[in-house]
């Protein structure tokens, strides 16, 4: 009778050669230094990303500061903060050309006062349209905080100069809603 003998692969310690579980290790050894490749490939891509994004914010930002509207006057940042009025009202649209768009109101504006109206006196906006009449084609101060999508809403004072014959309805070309 015949028996098979298996041979047993010996290291120099008398344990096992690991010859089998050489190309294992070799194999995940591979695929780590891949995946950390495409790791640091992929974060150099995002770093780029993020450096590209941030240079447009500024320079947007820059923009437009270099050529604010001739209307607006923007609240100094530095300057002693003065207790702002609760907003009142809402800008809901704005037509081109109009005065409300020279004056550079722009759909969703938050009004705080116009003219001499505020939260305490507006009368469901009918002072609004008393102050309108009362001053057609003189200025009227406007403070609007206009939302950056950045963590504090931008306040603004803007010149607005009703009148009627702008070619739309109305002296002013915009829609304001009640908050």
């Amino acid at each position: 009778m015949w028996h098979r003998v298996r041979w047993r692969r010996l290291g120099w310690g008398g344990g096992e050669r690991g010859e089998r579980l050489t190309g294992t290790v070799r194999t995940t050894r591979s695929r780590i230094i891949h995946l950390r490749n495409d790791w640091k490939d992929l974060m150099a891509l995002i770093e780029k990303r993020l450096h590209e994004h941030f240079a447009s914010l500024q320079d947007d930002d820059a923009a437009e500061e270099a050529a604010p509207p001739p209307n607006i006057d923007s609240i100094p940042r530095d300057s002693v903060p003065e207790p702002l009025d609760q907003p009142f009202a809402k800008v809901n649209t704005v037509v081109d050309n109009s005065p409300a768009a020279a004056a550079g109101l722009k759909p969703g504006d938050l009004v705080r006062n116009f003219g001499y109206v505020n939260i305490e006196n507006n009368d469901g906006l009918k002072k609004v349209a008393e102050c309108v009449q009362g001053n057609e084609g003189q200025n009227i101060l406007v403070k609007v905080s206009r939302s950056t999508g950045v963590s504090r809403p931008q306040e603004l004072r803007l010149t607005l100069i009703p009148r009627r014959n702008w070619g739309g309805r109305g002296m002013l070309g915009c829609h304001i809603l009640p908050l």
